[in-house]
C-alpha cells in the first residue's frame, strides 16, 4: 500500500486517515525505529485540528502497543517537534498535521532521531513493515514489555530559547511593529511568545483556534486579512505561517506579499555579507523563477535545484555541504538553526536583514525582478501516466519552441494537478495556461 506522499502520511481523516491506518502506521515505523532504538522513546505533537485527538490517542496505542514509551507535547509546529525529538534524545517525533490543508485532513509527519525528516528508502520500508501482518503481530508486546505514554507541556520552552539563539545578540525588535496571522494553527502560542520576548510590539490575527479554523481564510495562504492590517495599523511587517508554522508568508510595509523567490535570494544573499552561508550558494526547487537564477549569478553565488519538497532541497544542501534553501512557497530552511522548514526562523532571520540594512521591507526585500510566471492547481479525478496523454508531448513541444519553461506535476498530497508557466512574454504565457488547464481539465476528469 502506497502510504507516503510529499511530505509524509496525509489525507481526510476518517476516510484514508482513519484510527486504523494511523495505529498500524505507528506500529510499522515503531518496528523500523525499534532497529536503532537508544532510549525507547517517541515524541508526538500536533496542529490544532480535532482530529488530532483521534489520530493521536490512535498512535499512542501503535506505539505503546510495541513497547515504546511516548511523549505527547500537544499543539507546536512541526520545526520544534524536529527540534525537540533530538534535544530529547528520542528515538523518532511524530508530527500530526496536514499542514496547509483545511480541517477536514490531517497527516503523519516522521523524524528520526537526529531531527532529520525520512528518506524515500526508509519509508517505503516502513510501507512493507505495514503491509506484513506476520510483522506486525509477532511486535506486539504483553505485560511489562507494552509501552507508556505521559503528557509533558513544558518543553516549548526549549523551543523558544532554540528561536531566540537563531537571532543576532546584537539586535532588538524594539520599536518594530509586526502583525502575525499564526492560521489558527500550531504557532499559535509560541509565535507571538518569542517575537515578544525579543521586544517586538506584535499585533496578533487569527490566534483563536477552534479545531475547525486551522487555515480558514487566514495564514500563508490566505493573507487579505493580514495585508489590510499591516496597513492600518503602520507595522513594518506582516508574517503569516501555515497551519504547522514550517513556511511562512512575508508582507512588507505597504501591505504587499513578498515573492517566495525574492525573500530566498535576499536572505541568502544577507547570510552572504554576513559570512555565514556556507556552500556558496543555495538550493531551490524546479518551481523557482528564473529570476532567482539571474540574481544569484550577480551575487557570485550558485543556485542548485531540487525536485518539490524541503526534504528534497534539504538533500542536496546536505550533499553540497550548503545550509541555505527553501521552496518558493515559503519554507525556508537554515539548517545552522533547523533541521526543516520554520517559519519563525525564516521571520527572525528577515527581520534581523531589514534591521542591519537601515531601510524598509519594501526596499531591501526584492532585489531583483522576476519573469512573469503563473500556477494553476487543477482539480481532477484520475492521476494519469502524463507520459500517456495523448496530445501532451506535442503541446509541451510547442511550449519548448516559444522559449516557455513548463513543470506540470501532479500534487503528493491532493487530487490536483500543478501546472507552472514561465516566459518574458506574460500575454503569450497566460493564452498558453488558458489551453492547457481546458485540455487537463478534459483529460483527467472524463
Amino acid at each position: 500500500m502506497k502510504l507516503f506522499g510529499t511530505d509524509g502520511v496525509r489525507g481526510e481523516a476518517g476516510s484514508f486517515l482513519s484510527a486504523q491506518v494511523a495505529m498500524r502506521v505507528a506500529m510499522a515505523a515503531g518496528i523500523y525505529f525499534k532497529k536503532h532504538s537508544i532510549s525507547n522513546k517517541i515524541l508526538i505533537g500536533k496542529d490544532t485540528r480535532k482530529s488530532g485527538y483521534m489520530i493521536e490517542n490512535a498512535i499512542v496505542s501503535g506505539l505503546t502497543a510495541i513497547g515504546y514509551d511516548v511523549i505527547q507535547i500537544g499543539p507546536m509546529p512541526t520545526p520544534a517537534i524536529a527540534f525537540i525529538t533530538a534535544n530529547m534524545r528520542c528515538d523518532a517525533g511524530i508530527m500530526i498535521s496536514a499542514s496547509h490543508n483545511s480541517y477536514e485532513d490531517n497527516g503523519i509527519k516522521f523524524f528520526d532521531g537526529q531531527g532529520d525528516k525520512l528518506s524515500h528508502a526508509v519509508e517505503k520500508e516502513i510501507e512493507g513493515i505495514y503491509a506484513d501482518n506476520e510483522t506486525i503481530l509477532d511486535a506486539q508486546q504483553v505485560g511489562r514489555g507494552i509501552g507508556k505514554a505521559k503528557r509533558i507541556d513544558d518543553v516549548i520552552g526549549r523551543y523558544i530559547v532554540q528561536l531566540k539563539n537563531s537571532f543576532p545578540r546584537d539586535l532588538s525588535l524594539s520599536g518594530v511593529r509586526i502583525v502575525l496571522d499564526a492560521a489558527n494553527g500550531a504557532g499559535y502560542k509560541v509565535g507571538p511568545t518569542v517575537l515578544e520576548e525579543l521586544g517586538a510590539d506584535v499585533v496578533v490575527l487569527h490566534n483563536k483556534p477552534n479545531g475547525y479554523n486551522i487555515n480558514e481564510d487566514c495564514g500563508a495562504l490566505h493573507t487579505k486579512s493580514l495585508q489590510k492590517a499591516v496597513v492600518e495599523l503602520r507595522a513594518d511587517l506582516g508574517v503569516a505561517l501555515d497551519g504547522d508554522a514550517d513556511r511562512l508568508v512575508v508582507v512588507d510595509e505597504k501591505g504587499e506579499i513578498v515573492d517566495g523567490d525574492q525573500l530566498l535570494g535576499s536572505l541568502c544573499a544577507h547570510l552572504n555579507k554576513l559570512g555565514s552561508l556556507k556552500g556558496g550558494g543555495m538550493v531551490a526547487t524546479v518551481m523557482s523563477n528564473q529570476g532567482l537564477d539571474d540574481y544569484m549569478k550577480s551575487e557570485g553565488l550558485k543556485l542548485l535545484r531540487s525536485d518539490v519538497g524541503d526534504k528534497n532541497v534539504l538533500e542536496i544542501m546536505k550533499k553540497e555541504g550548503i545550509n541555505f534553501g527553501g521552496e518558493q512557497s515559503g519554507h525556508v530552511i537554515i539548517n545552522d538553526y533547523a533541521k526543516t522548514g520554520d517559519g519563525l526562523v525564516s521571520a527572525l532571520q528577515t527581520l534581523s536583514l531589514i534591521i542591519k540594512s537601515g531601510k524598509k521591507a519594501s526596499q531591501v526585500l526584492r532585489p531583483f525582478n522576476l519573469y512573469p510566471q503563473k500556477l494553476v492547481n487543477i482539480n481532477i479525478k484520475d492521476k494519469k501516466d502524463l507520459a500517456s496523454i495523448e496530445g501532451l508531448k506535442k503541446k509541451l513541444e510547442l511550449l519548448d519552441a516559444k522559449n516557455i519553461r513548463h513543470l506540470i506535476r501532479y500534487s503528493g498530497t491532493e487530487n490536483k494537478l500543478r501546472v507552472l508557466l514561465e516566459a518574458k512574454d506574460a500575454k503569450e504565457m497566460n493564452k498558453e495556461m488558458d489551453n492547457l488547464v481546458a485540455f487537463f481539465a478534459k483529460e483527467l476528469n472524463a
